[in-house]
């Protein structure tokens, strides 16, 4: 269930914004004030609706105060048109305006569209492509032109290692602590091991994992 914080000092607004949400699967979170926005930001929500005209402090100042403690998009609801006040509200970090008066259903479409944006963009951030190798860090699984590829946990962790930090060289004992840990019993040698399954594994794409003479490997794309 997704969570929206709702602000706006006018009861009628909010009670409307929690009814309509909720009745359409959302967890509503209101606030009627600026300062109680900034006391409610540590229930993280999903999408936060901004009344610009708030007393004691409005829109503008609250979201220029939370952005940098919150990266969920911010969209602001107000009777203002002027070019100057939207560009105010992007400068301090909003993503969207809705003009009051407005359509609920509009409003509804709109905070959907930023929820899926959302989730999408943090989805592909945790996936990356190096040519026809493509690792997803959070199912921690790699495929090959699209065909999954089992790796053992140390295998995997070695890959994501490298690739996560591409072009930079680590030395066989730099991977073992880092893989291993700095107590584990044994010794570099097992690194070299790892290296050739991973790269009788990846076949046609094994080039991603280069040896760097007399220094040790790295990850090319």
């Amino acid at each position: 269930m997704y969570r929206i914080l709702a602000a706006d000092d006018e009861p009628d607004i909010l009670s409307l914004l929690k009814d309509y949400f909720e009745i359409n699967g959302y967890e509503v979170i209101t606030a009627k004030n600026g300062r109680d926005v900034i006391g409610k930001i540590k229930k993280n929500p999903d999408i936060i609706l901004l009344d610009v005209n708030m007393p004691d402090m409005d829109g503008f100042s609250v979201c220029k105060t939370i952005r940098e403690y919150v990266s969920c998009p911010i969209l602001f609801l107000t009777a203002m048109t002027e070019d100057y006040e939207k560009i105010t509200g992007f400068s301090v970090g909003g993503d969207d305006y809705i003009i009051k008066p407005f359509s609920i259903d509009e409003l509804g479409a709109r905070v959907a569209a930023h929820i899926r944006r959302e989730h999408r963009e943090t989805a592909v951030s945790n996936i990356r492509f190096f040519n026809e190798t493509s690792i997803d860090y959070s199912a921690k699984t790699i495929s090959v032109k699209g065909e999954k590829i089992e790796f053992a946990k140390k295998e995997f962790e070695i890959i994501e290692f490298l690739s996560m930090n591409m072009g930079q060289v680590f030395d066989k004992e730099r991977i073992y602590e880092k893989i291993w840990g700095y107590d584990a019993e044994g010794n570099a040698s097992v690194v070299t091991e790892h290296i050739r399954r991973i790269r009788a594994k990846l076949a046609s794409e094994a080039y991603h994992v280069e040896t760097v003479w007399g220094i040790g490997y790295k990850w090319i794309k």
